[in-house]
């Protein structure tokens, strides 16, 4: 859950998401010691009136500026593949939900049960109950079984949407007319919030998403009660 003036990014709640704030990080360590380098350089350009005239067109500085950069970029595009490849991998998911999205809502099916499926709108701002969160409570949660492959199958029946879950690492675009996946796992209990992350028309910021992540008997016990 995110908090005011929050500088970073959301606790990782699955492995993916862990990967992802590592990379980040890593890419970041990069970045902060190539712009070290280039301020240093042009402080020294604009301070000093000392020039070495065997450098100005040495062959090895030249060898050196173009070898260094390709090796920053394989020390950034290794660790990204090897994410991407992550991300798109699904085995053996234990449990399937199809998530279709509307104008305004969202609509769950648990394509494992024959019967379980509802909407999920957003609470009003005049129905909250203390302890809810304005424009992130729904009436309907998404509950899972934590600790287990779960597979969304992502769809829209009207405009382009983004179904996003910030603290698992998911963002994937709801197409009308085209089903994605994306696998989650959850490694620990509690809720986690998102919202739709794609201009779909007047209430695009009224399309909040909530998921309840529980053991399993607890998810099997939330299950019979919902058929």
């Amino acid at each position: 859950m995110a908090y005011p003036l929050e500088l970073g990014f959301q606790d990782a709640t699955s492995p993916i998401m862990e990967e992802l704030l590592h990379f980040h990080d890593h890419t970041l360590m990069i970045v902060f010691l190539i712009s070290s380098l280039v301020l240093y350089i042009i402080s020294l350009m604009l301070t000093t009136k000392l020039t070495h005239t065997s450098t100005m067109d040495a062959q090895e500085v030249e060898t050196i500026w173009t070898i260094l950069p390709a090796i920053i970029l394989m020390l950034i595009a290794l660790p990204s593949l090897r994410i991407l490849y992550m991300m798109d991998e699904i085995n053996n998911p234990s449990l399937t939900v199809k998530t279709m999205g509307h104008q305004w809502y969202w609509s769950y099916e648990y394509t494992d049960y024959e019967e379980l499926n509802f909407d999920s709108y957003m609470v009003p701002t005049s129905e909250l109950t203390p302890g809810d969160l304005r424009l992130l409570e729904v009436d309907n949660r998404v509950v899972l079984p934590m600790e287990l492959p779960v597979r969304m199958l992502i769809s829209s029946e009207d405009v382009l949407h983004s179904w996003t879950v910030p603290s698992l690492g998911l963002k994937t675009d709801a197409i009308p007319g085209r089903l994605n996946q994306a696998t989650l796992t959850s490694t620990r209990p509690g809720l986690y919030y998102g919202q739709c992350s794609e201009i779909c028309g007047s209430n695009h910021s009224f399309m909040p998403i909530v998921l309840g992540m529980v053991p399993l008997k607890h998810f099997e016990n939330w299950s019979s009660s919902m058929l």
